[in-house]
């Protein structure tokens, strides 16, 4: 299975959705891009695989694997990224602002069971994430403009 996480980048956090086969699963909140920086910034835009994990504070999750200067770069609840996320992915069923959004713990369970339902037939689960530069900023020209003053 191949999902999509098309992203639109802003000064205060990252809005995204996910689709399957151009269909919306979930939206999601990440923080804003800050060059890759560990528990600063979102991940770089890529192809990766995903895989179910466990730990004893969120549970049976989803994780990111094989991200560049990256570990543990998970999918969980949060409505805040700047003051709930450290580099993680948070599901969301609607945004309410930049890097925020509301119904995290109905969206995280929607995209769980989609990915685990797939990884439990044996297919390999992978995540493309693009931009959507004309939905908002497009970083190759306005990043060096804001990123030090929201650093």
């Amino acid at each position: 299975m191949k999902l999509l996480l098309t992203r639109a980048y802003w000064p205060n956090g990252t809005n995204g959705v996910i689709s399957h086969q151009g269909v919306e699963v979930v939206k999601t909140i990440e923080l804003p891009w800050r060059d890759n920086r560990r528990s600063f910034s979102c991940i770089p835009e890529g192809l990766y695989g995903l895989k179910k994990r466990y730990s004893e504070r969120w549970g049976w999750h989803v994780m990111v694997k094989a991200v560049k200067d990256r570990s543990f770069i998970l999918f969980h609840s949060a409505n805040d990224a700047l003051k709930e996320l450290r580099g993680c992915i948070a599901l969301v069923i609607s945004h309410t602002g930049e890097g925020k959004g509301i119904h995290s713990v109905l969206a995280t369970k929607r995209f769980r069971d989609l990915v685990f339902e797939a990884l439990e037939r044996g297919e390999e689960v992978k995540l493309q994430i693009v931009s959507q530069p004309e939905e908002a900023l497009n970083l190759s020209i306005t990043q060096p403009l804001w990123t030090s003053e929201c650093i």
